[in-house]
């Protein structure tokens, strides 16, 4: 599966699109069209494509796209993590 993200650290996922692994070429395509209408705009945001497995998946190896400054930065978060693994 193939995730297109628009990010903005202020306030975190603005678009989260899903397409097929078949479709990446649309996927690319997708990325660049809103890279360029974001630049038009003026606006700055972080704008990815990124593959995994699932979306849990990519929630796991890609956090910082979903949870907040104050959670990727609470120690307590990480040892609990640790614990669990």
């Amino acid at each position: 599966m193939i995730f297109l993200i628009e990010y903005e650290r202020a306030t975190g996922i603005v678009a989260l699109q899903r397409f097929d692994d078949s479709k990446a070429d649309e996927a690319r395509e997708a990325r660049l069209n809103l890279e360029l209408a974001r630049s038009a705009e003026n606006l700055s945001r972080e704008i990815v494509i990124l593959e995994a497995d699932s979306e849990e998946q990519l929630r796991r190896t890609h956090s910082r796209y979903f949870e907040s400054l104050h959670q990727l930065a609470n120690p307590d978060r990480a040892l609990g993590a640790l614990k669990a693994a």
